[in-house]
């Protein structure tokens, strides 16, 4: 991964987990044990699903970039299932407070969303790859501009 993506990547984890661990103690202090556990789970959900998300499109976009756009549409669906899957199979579950785990898991991804879209405006990427100034490249482009059209 480049260090512009790991960087995005900080950029975006740090303050969603910054955002969990208040969302624990919130958790913690209205619910007891299982409300941190709920927020614990929620923001390390978010920060996985994400994570790997953006290592998987910034993968996509270095390997295959003309799939880029519809790879993330098809990204943010499968995150988004795969969070649905994971309420399903834990919605009668005792070990952690429901509602603190919802309201952790909307808070760190409406956190993660704003760093990583506040980091991507900052991080200054070329549009397009810029043509390396090799000593051909240079002979050709001179070669072409003595040449009348």
């Amino acid at each position: 991964m480049p260090s512009n993506d790991v960087r995005i990547l900080i950029q975006a984890a740090i303050p969603t987990a910054v955002v969990g661990a208040v969302a624990v103690a919130v958790g913690a202090a209205v619910e007891g044990g299982n409300g941190a556990i709920g927020a614990v789970i929620g923001t390390l959900l978010v920060i996985l699903l994400m994570g790997a998300g953006l290592y998987v499109l910034q993968w996509v976009a270095k390997s295959v970039p003309h799939l880029f756009q519809a790879m993330g549409l098809m990204l943010y669906m499968t995150q988004i299932l795969l969070i649905f899957v994971f309420i399903a199979l834990f919605k009668d579950t005792t070990l952690f407070h429901p509602k603190v785990f919802a309201l952790s898991l909307l808070v760190s991804t409406l956190t993660w969303v704003a760093a990583q879209a506040r980091a991507t405006m900052k991080a200054k990427t070329f549009y397009v790859d810029p043509e390396p100034a090799t000593a051909g490249n240079a002979a050709e482009k001179k070669e072409s501009a003595e040449r009348p059209s």
